[in-house]
């Protein structure tokens, strides 16, 4: 395998998620700085009034900023894959309760948008493991949003137009509090791929609570 391309295919990934610019390109003929040909290298912008690099791959690597996961980007990953499996097992009721076509293609389109990304969660968990200290257990009922007991065995009762009400209720106040979490994450967190997470949650649901206020 040729390691220069494996570096560029993180870099490059790195570069979009953090927002570096670093420049990827291959010379060839004694391209910059000499480079013999066919040798991959970066181009890195330099700070105001300086001109800009051209380095490795290898030492674009170590100049990439430490993305190492934080106590913020792992509580977030935690305690979103629960919120969305919330999200989901709401949804599902959707197809036999709802009256409301509207309300039955928004269900859709939450299951399709969240399923996914609990997939990417747990990749993500699975990549960077929680510390021992950090195994426990946690109070999800506690998180911003979330439906309770007796509200979701309400919900599960319900046909029809009382059905499509309290879900848009329940679903809009489940959706702002996966905004409040999503926001924790994007201030407090360190790690690139949390921040691209939480960043898609915030565009997607923001969209979703304008759509179910519509409906409401």
């Amino acid at each position: 395998m040729d390691m220069a391309k494996v570096l560029l295919g993180r870099l490059a990934g790195a570069a979009l998620a953090t927002g570096l610019l670093f420049t990827l390109t291959a010379c060839s003929e004694g391209g910059a700085d000499g480079a013999a040909e066919g040798k991959a290298v970066v181009i890195a912008p330099g700070r105001p009034g300086e001109e800009a690099r051209t380095i490795s791959p290898e030492q674009a690597a170590r100049e990439l900023p430490d993305d190492s996961p934080n106590a913020a980007d792992r509580a977030y990953v935690r305690n979103m894959t629960e919120h969305h499996r919330q999200a989901l097992a709401m949804s599902a009721l959707a197809p036999d309760r709802a009256s409301a076509d509207g309300v039955k293609r928004l269900a859709e389109r939450i299951t399709a948008a969240q399923r996914p990304e609990i997939g990417a969660m747990e990749r993500w968990a699975a990549r960077y493991p929680a510390p021992a200290a950090d195994a426990g257990g946690h109070d999800h009922a506690a998180m911003p949003g979330m439906a309770t007991e007796a509200q979701l065995k309400e919900l599960a009762g319900a046909t029809g137009a009382a059905f499509d009400r309290l879900f848009l209720t329940l679903m809009t106040a489940h959706h702002e509090g996966a905004l409040k979490m999503a926001g924790e994450a994007l201030a407090s967190g360190n790690n690139a791929s949390v921040e691209e997470m939480a960043t898609e949650v915030v565009a997607t649901q923001t969209a979703e609570i304008h759509r179910m206020r519509s409906m409401g």
